[in-house]
C-alpha cells in the first residue's frame, strides 16, 4: 500500500486523473468547503485554482484578467508566479532526488503548512523506495507536525499517521508503528462516524492502516489479533475492485496463509480456494500465481491431513513450475512432495523421491540439508535408526554454517531435526537441538510465536525425562508468548497449562496443578469444546489434584463431567468410559471414609499473581500431540 498511499497524496495534486488503478480511482476527494479548499487559499483571489482538492494545488492564470507581460509584474504577482513555477516543478519531479531539490527551493517561500504535504509526498515516494528510512521518517514527522496543528481530523493526518506508522515499521520500531497505526484508525473512525469525508474517501486509507495493521501485529508475535487487521483490509479490497481482479487474488491467498500460520485450516481453506478460482480465469492454469495458489492449498490440506489432496496441488503445482523453468521453487515443492509421501506413509517411494533430488543440490546449501532432513524423517519412520542419525547428522553440519545468514530457517530447521530424534527417544540431542533453535529465535521480534512453540516443546520434553523443576520455566514462558500470539483462547495455550498442572502435581504441589487444570480445561471447552477427548482429560486431570487435595467433593463432580462425557461417545469409547467410572467409585469410597470439612468443596479461584491471571492478547504453535499428551 506504499505505492497505493503516493498515488492518494498525487492526487491532491491534480485535476485529472490518467492510469490508475481500480483501488486507486476512489483516491480523488472532493471538497464542499472554501476552508478546505486549498492549504494555499489566502492567494490573491485573482488567481484562480485548478484543483478542486486539499494539497498542492497549481495556480493557473485567468485569462480575462492576468494579462500583464511577465517583465511588467508587480511584486505580488512576480511572487505568486515563483511559487507557481517552484509547485511546478515539484510535481513534475520523477525521482526522490528530484523532488528533494525541489523543495529545498521551496522553504524560503512557502508556509510550514504548505510546506507539510510536500513533506508528506517526499516521504512516502522515500517509504516506498525504502532505502532511506531514517530520512523518510524526518519527512513523515514534519508533514505530521505541520499537518496537524489545529488538531483537527482530516485525511491528510491520518495519511501522515499512517506514514508514520509505516516508516517506524521498517526502521523495526514495532511499538511506535502500533501507536501512529491505531492513532490514524482511530482519526480514520472519527471521520466516517462525523462524515467529515465521504466512505469513498476513506476506504484507501484505511485499507493502508489496517494493512499496516495485520503486518505490524505479524512481526510483534500477534498473529491472532493481526488476522482481525488483515480481514478488514480484504473487505475493504472486495468493496472496491473488480471481483475476479488480479489483486483480489493475491490478497485471498495472503489472507489464507495467514490463517495456515495459526493452524486454522479451515478459515484458511475457502480463501485459498477464492484465490485459485481467480486466477484460473483471469490468468489461466499454467500461470506462476496459480502455482502458487497450489502450493498453499497444498500446505492447507496437509494441515487437514489431507494428505492425498496435498499431493495432488503439489503435483499440479509443480508442472507449472517445470513450463516456466523455476528451479528453485519446483526443487522446494519437489522436497514438500516427499514430506507429503511420508505423510502418507509411502516412505520408500519418499526416499526414490529425495535420492532424486539430493544430485540437484549444492554441497552446503540449504535445499541439501533439509532434503537429508526428510530422508532422516522416512528412514526414522521405517525404524532404520542408524541410517536416520547419519541423514541429521549431514544436516546438522550444513545448517551449522548457515546460523548468522538464515537463522530462521535453520531455527525451524533444527526444530524439525529435533523432532526426530524425539521419536528415537533421544532426548538430550533433541532437547539441545531446541536450544540452539531458542537461542536463534530470541533474537528475531517477529518469529516470536515460534519462540513460544520451542520453549513448550523443550518444557515438555524435560518433563518425560522426570527433570520437572527445570520444565517449569519453559513452560511459563512459552504460556505467556503463545497467549500473546495467538490469543488467551488457543487450543495450544490450553496444551502448555495441562503440562504445567501435571508438573506440579509431580512435585506434589495439587493446589497448583488444580489451578492450572482449570485454567486449561476453561481454554480447551472454549476452542476444542468439552466433549473432545483432550479436553475431558483435562477434565480427568483436575479430577485427579483435588483427589490429591483430599477435595473429595470436587473430584466426585469432575470426575461425573468425565463419565458424562465419555458416554456422549458411544461405544467408540466403551473402555474409556469404563475407566472413568472405576474412578469415579473409588472417588465416592474414599469421600464416605474422609471428613472433607478441611478440604475446599468449591472449585479454586484461578491463579491471581500467576500465568492465568496476566494481561494477554489475541506461525505455528507446538505440536499439539507431543505437548498436549502428558494426561
Amino acid at each position: 500500500m506504499k505505492k497505493a498511499s503516493l498515488s492518494l497524496i498525487s492526487k491532491f495534486n491534480r485535476q485529472r486523473f490518467r492510469g490508475i488503478s481500480p483501488l486507486l480511482s476512489i483516491y480523488y476527494i472532493s471538497v464542499n468547503s472554501p476552508s478546505s479548499s486549498s492549504p494555499l487559499h489566502s492567494m490573491d483571489r485573482r488567481i484562480q485554482f485548478c484543483a478542486k482538492t486539499p494539497g498542492l494545488v497549481y495556480p493557473c492564470r485567468n485569462l480575462g484578467t492576468l494579462v500583464e507581460k511577465p517583465n511588467q509584474l508587480p511584486s505580488r504577482q512576480r511572487k505568486l508566479k515563483e511559487k507557481s513555477d517552484l509547485e511546478e516543478a515539484f510535481e513534475s519531479a520523477k525521482t526522490s532526488e528530484e523532488m528533494l531539490r525541489a523543495f529545498k527551493d521551496m522553504e524560503s517561500c512557502f508556509d510550514e503548512r504548505e510546506l507539510g504535504l510536500a513533506s508528506l509526498k517526499i516521504g512516502l515516494k522515500l517509504d516506498q523506495e525504502g532505502e532511506d528510512p531514517e530520512k523518510a521518517l524526518s519527512f513523515a514527522d514534519k508533514a505530521l507536525k505541520a499537518l496537524d496543528q489545529d488538531g483537527k481530523p482530516s485525511i491528510l493526518v491520518a495519511m501522515a499517521l499512517q506514514l508514520m506508522g509505516s516508516v517506524n515499521y521498517s526502521l523495526k520500531r514495532f511499538n511506535d508503528s502500533l501507536g501512529y497505526l491505531n492513532r490514524a484508525n482511530k482519526l480514520l473512525g472519527r471521520l466516517e462516524e462525523d462524515r467529515v469525508a465521504s466512505v469513498e474517501d476513506i476506504r484507501p486509507v484505511m485499507h493502508a492502516v489496517q494493512l499496516e495493521l495485520g503486518n505490524v501485529k505479524t512481526a510483534m508475535g500477534r498473529r491472532e489479533e493481526a488476522l482481525g487487521n488483515l480481514k478488514k483490509a480484504l473487505e475493504i479490497k472486495e468493496m472496491t475492485l473488480e471481483k475476479d481482479s488480479k489483486e483480489l487474488g493475491l490478497a485471498y491467498r495472503d489472507l489464507a496463509e495467514a490463517y495456515a500460520s495459526v493452524l486454522n485450516f479451515k478459515e484458511a481453506l475457502p480463501f485459498g480456494l477464492k484465490a485459485l478460482e481467480i486466477h484460473r480465469k483471469e490468468l489461466g492454469n499454467n500461470s506462476v500465481e496459480v502455482a502458487h495458489d497450489r502450493r498453499i492449498l497444498g500446505v492447507i490440506y496437509t494441515g487437514m491431513e489431507e494428505h492425498e489432496k496435498a499431493l495432488e496441488q503439489n503435483e499440479l503445482s509443480q508442472k507449472i513450475l517445470k513450463n516456466w523453468g523455476l528451479s528453485s521453487e519446483l526443487l522446494r515443492s519437489e522436497i514438500d512432495a516427499a514430506n507429503m509421501q511420508i505423510a502418507l506413509g509411502k516412505y520408500d517411494e519418499a526416499i526414490n523421491t529425495l535420492k532424486g533430488i539430493v544430485q540437484q543440490t549444492d554441497k552446503d546449501s540449504e535445499n541439501r540439508a533439509l532434503v537429508f532432513i526428510s530422508m532422516g524423517k522416512a528412514l526414522c519412520n521405517q525404524e532404520r535408526f542408524a541410517d536416520s542419525k547419519r541423514c541429521l547428522e549431514i544436516a546438522c553440519g550444513i545448517l551449522d554454517k548457515k546460523e548468522t545468514v538464515s537463522p530462521i530457517e535453520v531455527a525451524e530447521a533444527y526444530s524439525e531435526i529435533s523432532m526426530q530424534y524425539e521419536t528415537m527417544n533421544e532426548f538430550e540431542i533433541a532437547i539441545s537441538l531446541l536450544k540452539r533453535s531458542l537461542a536463534l529465535l530470541e533474537q528475531q521480534p517477529q518469529e516470536q510465536h515460534s519462540e513460544g512453540s520451542v520453549s513448550a516443546r523443550i518444557g515438555w520434553l524435560l518433563l518425560l525425562k522426570g527433570e520437572v523443576p527445570q520444565s517449569i520455566p519453559y513452560l511459563e514462558s512459552a504460556a505467556e508468548i503463545l497467549k500473546e500470539s495467538f490469543g488467551s483462547k488457543h487450543f495450544g495455550v490450553g496444551y502448555i497449562y495441562n503440562n504445567l498442572g501435571a508438573a506440579y502435581l509431580e512435585l506434589d504441589r495439587p493446589q497448583s496443578a488444580a489451578q492450572m487444570f482449570a485454567v486449561a480445561k476453561d481454554i480447551m471447552d472454549v476452542s476444542l469444546g468439552p466433549h473432545h477427548v483432550d479436553s475431558i482429560e483435562t477434565c480427568q486431570n483436575l479430577s485427579k489434584a483435588y483427589s490429591a487435595m483430599g477435595s473429595y467433593p470436587l473430584a466426585i463432580e469432575f470426575q461425573q463431567r468425565v463419565v458424562d462425557a465419555w458416554d456422549g461417545h458411544g461405544a467408540s469409547a466403551e473402555d474409556e468410559l469404563r475407566e472413568a467410572q472405576h474412578i469415579l467409585e473409588e472417588l465416592k469410597t474414599k469421600a464416605r471414609g474422609t471428613s472433607t470439612n478441611q478440604f475446599p468443596t468449591k472449585a479454586l479461584p484461578l491463579p491471581q499473581h500467576s500465568l492465568a491471571s496476566r494481561n494477554s492478547h489475541p506461525n505455528v504453535p507446538f505440536n499439539q500431540n507431543s505437548a498436549g499428551s502428558m494426561r
